[in-house]
């Protein structure tokens, strides 16, 4: 299937209006075919970021107040903290406050959805995405030298989660940052 953009149609590859027999001096649909897969189709809605921003990160706070009232997130934290030492939670003498994990969740949440959202292409969002991921992660070890016990289940899911969402809306909509990137290569 190619869009034909001037047309605003989807037609099959194999139709007698094929690129290869468009006249380009009398047919209009001449001037771009698009292939579906394109996430700057014009058959794509354009992307706000601010409201995406808004709501995935909300959707990911959500997502980790649940889990946090299930108790998984605490679940998490003991496996990270048992993969991290073998002395159990003995080894971790001092929590950290209460409010410093919800901050580093928020931050990631909100943060990681407007990072994904601002950034060209596809393989840069994954890239970014993931980096962030491993870097979240990457708190528990450095947590456990200050003898802290490692609270990063939570900022981890937030990353993840919102990654994923970010990840997602980008690629079902023409972002603003894309189109700006095809106009000044």
């Amino acid at each position: 299937m190619t869009y034909h953009e001037r047309a605003g149609v989807w037609q099959p590859s194999n139709s007698r209006t094929s690129h290869a027999r468009l006249d380009p001096a009398t047919d209009p649909r001449h001037d771009r075919e698009v292939k579906r897969g394109d996430h700057q189709a014009p058959g794509y809605p354009a992307g706000h970021v601010q409201q995406a921003v808004a709501a995935i990160g909300a959707m990911s706070l959500v997502l980790v107040l649940g889990l946090e009232l299930a108790g998984a997130l605490d679940r998490m934290n003991h496996f990270a903290a048992g993969l991290i030492s073998t002395g159990g939670l003995a080894a971790f003498p001092l929590r950290l406050p209460g409010w410093l994990p919800w901050l580093a969740t928020v931050l990631a949440a909100f943060g990681m959805a407007a990072a994904v959202l601002q950034t060209t292409g596809t393989a840069r969002r994954i890239m970014l995405w993931l980096t962030t991921a491993v870097l979240v992660a990457a708190w528990a070890p450095v947590l456990a030298l200050a003898a802290h016990h490692p609270s990063v289940a939570g900022p981890w899911v937030a990353t993840i989660w919102s990654g994923a969402c970010a990840l997602f809306y980008a690629s079902r909509h023409r972002m603003p940052c894309d189109e700006s990137q095809s106009e000044n290569p």
